[in-house]
């Protein structure tokens, strides 16, 4: 359904992202922010659903800097080998590339930004800080609770998982304190990654209630 694109950001850098556009007039668009393992087939699968929901949705490959087009599977040498790539993770470079990415589907209408692990944390902090969003949506962002005293421009809503073993609850109910003007779900026996259908943490009963709590919450934020 989707192709594979380039992207300039600010610094003038060159990424890839991946594209899908939807078969009729979009809706508007979204922005997905990958997990630690790439722009791989989950986040592509992530991406054509989007456009099945009638957005253009695009995954730019926030890893590009360091390793162009790394893409990364679920056993446990690819994930030690993913980690590393956010063992000091520059947070303005991906958000640079966030942007490039907004930047590149803003003309299509209304913008949202949906992310799943680094992603997610990636998400909230495009909601505090970048331009052009209309509504932000995190899964499992473990580093959400390092930037919540920032403030989101936009309606944002997170998921997390309560067995998410990098995740302590604590730090759920921190970001639930620091920002009652999020809207926070957590879904019970879950762990990380639960809404990956590729991975051994996925949890299809969490991820049947949160897809459409999700896209209930785009069709109202970014509504033309």
């Amino acid at each position: 359904m989707g192709q594979d694109i380039k992207l300039t950001a600010s610094d003038n850098f060159q990424l890839g992202a991946y594209r899908a556009d939807p078969a009729g007039s979009p809706k508007g668009a979204v922005v997905v922010i990958q997990e630690i393992f790439g722009v791989n087939h989950h986040i592509r699968s992530v991406c054509d659903r989007l456009a099945g929901e009638g957005y253009v949705a695009i995954a730019p490959s926030i890893f590009d800097r360091t390793t162009p087009g790394f893409q990364s599977g679920y056993t446990p040498d690819e994930i030690a080998e993913a980690r590393k790539f956010v063992a000091s993770p520059d947070w303005d470079a991906m958000l640079r590339d966030t942007q490039a990415a907004i930047d590149a589907v803003k003309g299509v209408g209304p913008v949202g930004i949906i992310g799943f692990c680094l992603g997610g944390s990636i998400a909230f902090v495009a909601a505090t800080r970048l331009s052009g969003l209309k509504a932000a949506i995190g899964y499992y962002g473990g580093a959400v609770v390092r930037f919540a005293d920032e403030t989101p421009k936009v309606p944002t809503q997170l998921h997390f998982g309560e067995k998410d073993a990098g995740i302590p609850l604590a730090d759920v109910e921190t970001v639930k304190t620091k920002r009652p003007d999020v809207e926070v779900f957590v879904y019970p026996g879950a762990q990380h990654g639960f809404h990956c259908d590729e991975r051994a943490s996925y949890d299809k009963a969490s991820a049947d209630i949160a897809w459409p709590r999700s896209m209930e919450f785009f069709a109202k934020h970014l509504a033309k």
